[in-house]
């Protein structure tokens, strides 16, 4: 994942400086945000803001990034879909620049249960749960040739789609069909090791 992605730690402004969110306008997200709105964020998801004067650097987690929860509530991701920024519950993940043409970020995102996942079962041993950094850095992600990843991000698409109509009020029902998502997701998304970076 280090040679992927670019990581930077979320972090909270200073509640008692008024200029850090007085009329912000930039989305913080927090992991009530997920819990609300779903794995995609966007500006009408966003529940906080802040202003530029509150972003260190002037750094933004830009828009097809992506926020990965490492400590506290493990394994919560989120695909970013405007410039924005995130609370010190998470990890950013931005596509380093040399494979934004290798690789779609709508297959990332369908690859993101896996690496939730591996979150989980690599933590650091101490009184308050937190994923093992090193130990992330160095997971794999594949990435097959773009017409194949768009293969497979089609028959996910689908899949989502089946799964919300067929399961609207329907709980039972909607625990087997996604199982059965996550046992194809899983599936398609296993590749050869040489396809890995």
């Amino acid at each position: 994942m280090e040679q992927l992605f670019k990581f930077c730690n979320g972090y909270t402004p200073s509640t008692k400086i008024n200029k850090f969110w007085n009329q912000g306008d930039i989305p913080w997200f927090r992991m009530e945000d997920i819990r609300n709105n779903g794995r995609i964020l966007n500006k009408i998801t966003a529940s906080k803001f802040i202003t530029k004067q509150a972003i260190k650097n002037n750094k933004l987690m830009p828009s097809d990034s992506f926020i990965l929860s490492t400590t506290a509530t493990i394994g919560e991701y989120a695909l970013l879909t405007v410039d924005s920024w995130m609370n010190q519950r998470f990890t950013g993940l931005v596509i380093n620049g040399l494979y934004k043409e290798k690789i779609l970020v709508k297959f990332l995102f369908y690859y993101f249960p896996i690496i939730s996942n591996f979150c989980k079962s690599h933590l650091n041993t101490s009184s308050f749960p937190s994923v093992d950094m090193n130990e992330l850095k160095k997971f794999n992600i594949p990435i097959p040739p773009i017409t194949l990843q768009q293969k497979v991000v089609d028959i996910l698409d689908k899949f989502e789609s089946l799964i919300s109509s067929l399961t609207e009020g329907l709980p039972a029902e909607m625990k087997i069909r996604r199982q059965q998502y996550e046992y194809y997701r899983n599936k398609l998304l296993t590749f050869e090791k040489n396809e890995y970076v």
